[in-house]
């Protein structure tokens, strides 16, 4: 790296900072001519693309999957946090297999995985809207499953 001023590739680090998004923000400092400025470095991912049913494609939300866990997770006990760790679970699943299409149903089952082991009547909410039930024998089904 090169000083932003005036090229010279002296630099010394006065300061080093992890922050909470994965970034590590370094104070540096020009032996050249003596002025300092500020670099970020973070991890460069991939973007994720999920593969709709209908064939299109869409970029990775993991705010989708937050919505959707709070809709089946509506007036029960469980918090917001639980939510939002289940959801940063599945994203951090998906980003480890490191493929870059990701089908949606791919998603849907890993979402109704984490709901059938911490809420059973959330669970069966999401599963409902997953496999689009249109009768009340479908929900007895699920729960017999």
């Amino acid at each position: 790296m090169k000083c932003p001023f005036c090229n010279s590739e002296e630099l010394s680090v006065l300061e080093t900072r992890e922050s909470q998004d994965n970034r590590t923000r370094r104070r540096k400092e020009c032996a050249g001519c003596g002025k300092r400025f500020t670099t970020y470095e973070y991890i460069e991912t991939l973007e994720m693309m999920v593969k709709k049913k209908n064939g299109s494609l869409q970029r990775f939300d993991s705010e989708k999957i937050v919505k959707g866990l709070q809709t089946a997770c509506e007036k029960r006990p469980i918090c917001f946090e639980k939510i939002k760790e289940m959801a940063e679970e599945i994203r951090i699943s998906l980003m480890q297999e490191g493929n870059e299409v990701v089908d949606s149903s791919r998603i849907g089952l890993m979402v109704m995985e984490k709901l059938k082991k911490i809420d059973k009547v959330a669970y069966i909410r999401f599963a409902s809207v997953y496999f689009s039930f249109e009768d009340p024998k479908d929900f007895l089904d699920m729960i017999r499953r």
